[in-house]
């Protein structure tokens, strides 16, 4: 890209009167560049069948390309029309709880042919009517894709037929997944059983992990098409989201991102999170960091929160500090869901730029001053590399077989990682992100890994040879213990990985009034919960030991020299100031431990080279107290006062404030 975007989805057919030519003054006022339209609209487009309306498309597209504002299509797919659903009623989706009933969005099959013969239809009538138009820079496949739990009986034929060209015969299925329990062996294809009501978890995980497959060849069949119309300067994205509770909180269990990306120019991300006194910027770092890595490069946030809920609604100057937190993850936008607040229906209160009264208001007003800047500094920030020497491994099989079988109640797998992130992100340890897909372990220093629980031997052997090979793995507790198929190994415990990491263990507790030594530590900074498996060192060296009268000989954290390499295991859920200070000592001995760590949050420090080459640090400040900070790194040149600095030079950072320093 050679411009930053900033922008907002706009739904003219949503709005009560006709104020295009005024949302036009206001946005190019907020130097708004690229709006996003024609996404959930299909019923408007096509509001019987076959009877087809784009005037509402053409009409702000007519207008978008006369003010020189960008368009960004979305193909309409994720919520379909009335007609639609009484023609075809099996086009809803059947999963766990029953037959889909119309109303909500993302309720549909993806998979149902009657479903895809529609959507085919409008999607190519959509791309005929704007592909060709000037303004239009890119279209955006569907919305938040998942696979929505569909399980019905033609979802279920397709895993047969899956598991059969997998493994061959039902006897290798039965062997994989232990199907002899409780009799739920099939010895014949026309006995296959309904997976919902199954009580196997090789077989569940199998069929979750088919289902995230289905949204891969989805989005590449919507790609196919729109590719058929696009021209070579047009993009093509995908607004993925991630697990919420609330916000975008972490990986995604019903899509493997890093495989259905493969379609995709350009990753594209939805970013929720907390707001006012919670904003902390974890779920901006940790959603763009995942979204970087899905292609190793920029990528695009498509929704952000502008006011949205009462409870987000941001502080002076939360606006700002949460746009350039984008920024400084590799994002070449920022895009509001959505221009304007709306007056009826499901999202009525979750408010835009603009609210009811389509007035200026706070937020609206310190967006301008977003776009001014994005529109003065665009060209110093756009395409900012990182050269992160650390990498968390994630696993899609490890969150759906610890789904079915979790550490504790309440623990999910999205505990253990946010517990691994937000530790190295509030010590100002900047990570990408590797996937059992990633075939570049070598291109790090470091590699942790939460909670690997399902993995096949190849993977296990790539981690094992990464630290023979001169890498620092740090694992953690539920790593390695069962094969893909979730089958638990009969070798000890960390299995493939226990000669690496230098231990064995063969029990595992619920913690209770545990706590540790052998960490300069308080003891209330020591404590173990949820979690805690009794280790054995073989050839490790022992970091902390449990403080207990009955688990106290055994190790709770180690580090193991293996080859050139070293692995540090985790062996509990260990309070934060103990799991910050194993982790320090795990990138100091890789030698990745250095002036940016002399920060810590709430002032966070995130950094990357430019298109000139040029290395560009922020600093942001997530909290309502000033924060003293010293500048430590070359001749610089920071933005937001127009000032030069030098090395050692000291800076206040005001509350929920930043500042942006490019080297010279």
């Amino acid at each position: 890209m050679d411009r930053m975007l900033f922008g907002a989805a706009y739904y003219d057919e949503y709005m009560p009167y006709d104020r295009l030519e005024q949302d036009i003054r206001m946005m190019k006022d907020a130097h708004i560049n690229v709006v996003r339209i024609a996404e959930s609209t299909w019923s408007t487009c096509e509001p019987q069948n076959g009877v087809f309306d784009f005037s509402h498309v053409t009409r702000v597209l007519d207008a978008m390309e006369k003010n020189g504002i960008d368009v960004i299509i979305g193909t309409p797919t994720y919520a379909f029309p009335a007609w639609l659903a009484a023609e075809q009623p099996d086009v809803l989706a059947v999963t766990q709880k029953g037959p889909e009933r119309y109303g909500k969005r993302q309720n549909m099959d993806i998979t149902h042919p009657g479903f895809r013969f529609y959507a085919q239809r409008v999607i190519r009538k959509l791309m005929e009517v704007s592909a060709h138009r000037r303004c239009v820079i890119g279209f955006q496949l569907d919305n938040e894709t998942k696979h929505y739990n569909t399980a019905g009986r033609n979802v279920q034929l397709l895993f047969q037929k899956h598991l059969r060209r997998q493994f061959g015969t039902l006897d290798e299925i039965n062997r994989a997944f232990g199907l002899d329990y409780w009799s739920n062996r099939i010895d014949a294809w026309e006995d296959f059983p309904d997976v919902l009501g199954t009580i196997n978890g090789s077989l569940g995980a199998a069929f979750a992990k088919f289902q995230r497959t289905l949204v891969d060849e989805y989005l590449a069949w919507q790609a196919g098409i729109v590719k058929e119309y696009k021209r070579d300067d047009q993009f093509i994205t995908h607004n993925f989201d991630y697990e919420w509770r609330g916000h975008s909180y972490g990986l995604q269990p019903q899509v493997n991102h890093f495989t259905a990306a493969k379609c995709l120019s350009v990753a594209g991300v939805d970013i929720y999170h907390p707001s006012q006194q919670d904003l902390t910027g974890a779920e901006i770092a940790l959603g763009g960091d995942i979204s970087r890595s899905l292609k190793g490069d920029n990528y695009l946030v498509i929704e952000t929160q502008a006011q949205a809920f009462p409870h987000w609604t941001p502080f002076e100057g939360q606006l700002r500090l949460q746009a350039f937190s984008h920024l400084a993850s590799g994002a070449n936008s920022v895009m509001y869901w959505h221009w304007h607040s709306i007056h009826n229906s499901y999202e009525t209160y979750w408010k835009g730029l603009l609210s009811h009264d389509f007035g200026e208001n706070p937020t609206y007003l310190e967006a301008k001053t977003i776009g001014r800047d994005f529109a003065r500094w665009g060209g110093q920030l756009i395409n900012l590399k990182k050269q992160n020497r650390v990498a968390i491994l994630v696993s899609n099989e490890s969150y759906t077989a610890l789904e079915w079988f979790p550490p504790a109640k309440g623990c999910n797998y999205n505990d253990v990682l946010r517990w691994i992130y937000d530790c190295l992100y509030r010590q100002n340890v900047e990570t990408d992100f590797l996937f059992p897909e990633s075939d570049n372990l070598e291109d790090y220093d470091v590699i942790v890994v939460p909670a690997l629980y399902s993995a096949p031997d190849s993977l296990l052997e790539r981690l094992k040879s990464f630290v023979h090979a001169g890498g620092h793995l740090v694992a953690t507790f539920k790593t390695g213990f069962t094969d893909e198929h979730v089958q638990v190994s009969t070798l000890p415990q960390p299995r493939i990985l226990s000669e690496c990491c230098g231990v064995t263990y063969s029990q595992f507790v619920l913690p209770r009034d545990v706590t540790l030594r052998g960490l300069d530590l308080a003891p209330e900074d020591t404590c173990v919960s949820v979690f805690m498996e009794l280790v054995t060192p073989t050839t490790a060296q022992v970091l902390a030991a449990y403080d207990h009268p009955h688990w106290g000989k055994y190790a709770a954290v180690t580090r193991n020299t293996y080859g050139e390499g070293c692995a540090t295991y985790i062996a509990g859920r260990i309070a934060e100031p103990a799991l910050s200070q194993v982790l320090k000592q795990a990138l100091c001995h890789a030698g990745v431990w250095g002036d940016d760590q002399l920060l810590a949050f709430p002032v966070i420090l995130r950094k990357g080279i430019n298109d000139a080459a040029k290395q560009v640090r922020y600093y942001f400040n997530y909290s309502d107290s000033t924060q003293h900070v010293v500048y430590r790194y070359g001749a610089a040149h920071e933005l937001t006062q127009r000032n030069d600095v030098s090395p050692g030079d000291s800076f206040e950072l005001a509350p929920w404030d930043m500042r942006i320093f490019v080297e010279q």
